[in-house]
């Protein structure tokens, strides 16, 4: 029978290292249980332990690392959806006031148009009504200056209000409406000193 060919212990470690990253400190090789007398094989154990610790607090660390950048990578996520959000948020907003100001601004040329249709409807009522008033002040004038000249004709006409007997019969039977200012004066003047 051929002998049994002994196990490489580093080649057991190593491979088990492989198959998972979380081994516990049961696996490492009890330094009790080695014979002092071989001391090679001992000083290669703690070799293999040691590493295998160090390897062990190496794969734990990288655990932790990942553990944290996975955190990291999770915080960095929540991040960019509450920026997107935001982001979305100040956009509908953003459209919103561009609305509202599109809005008010069609509002604002309605309300001009209007305010300045109405002025100029006030301004064309307002020339108008200045139109009568003038045209009426002239009317005025000239009624004013036709009486000022009848005034002047009365003032002329009543400086000889005389009148001969025959004159002031003649006038007296005519009907007062067909007399003029002066001879009814004449007239009546007559009457009150006859």
């Amino acid at each position: 029978m051929p002998p049994k060919k002994q196990k490489n212990p580093s080649v057991n470690i190593s491979s088990s290292l492989e198959e998972s990253e979380e081994l516990s400190l049961e696996t490492t090789v009890p330094t009790e249980d080695i014979s002092s007398s071989d001391e090679r094989d001992r000083t290669g154990t703690q070799k293999v332990t040691r590493q295998l610790i160090e390897r062990k607090e190496l794969l734990h660390n990288l655990q932790l690392l990942k553990i944290e950048m996975s955190q990291k990578n999770l915080i960095i996520d929540n991040m960019k959806v509450d920026h997107l959000t935001k982001t979305e948020e100040l956009e509908e907003r953003l459209n919103v006031a561009l609305y509202q100001k599109q809005v008010l601004a069609l509002r604002l040329d309605s309300q001009l148009q209007l305010s300045q249709d109405e002025s100029r409807k006030q301004q064309a009522l307002r020339k108008q009504e200045m139109d009568v008033i003038l045209l009426r002040q002239k009317q005025l004038e000239e009624t004013n200056r036709q009486l000022c000249d009848k005034a002047g004709d009365l003032r002329r006409s009543f400086r000889d209000l005389e009148l001969t007997e025959d004159k002031y019969k003649e006038l007296r039977d005519i009907p007062e409406e067909r007399l003029s200012i002066t001879e009814y004066v004449a007239v009546r003047t007559g009457d009150r000193s006859g």
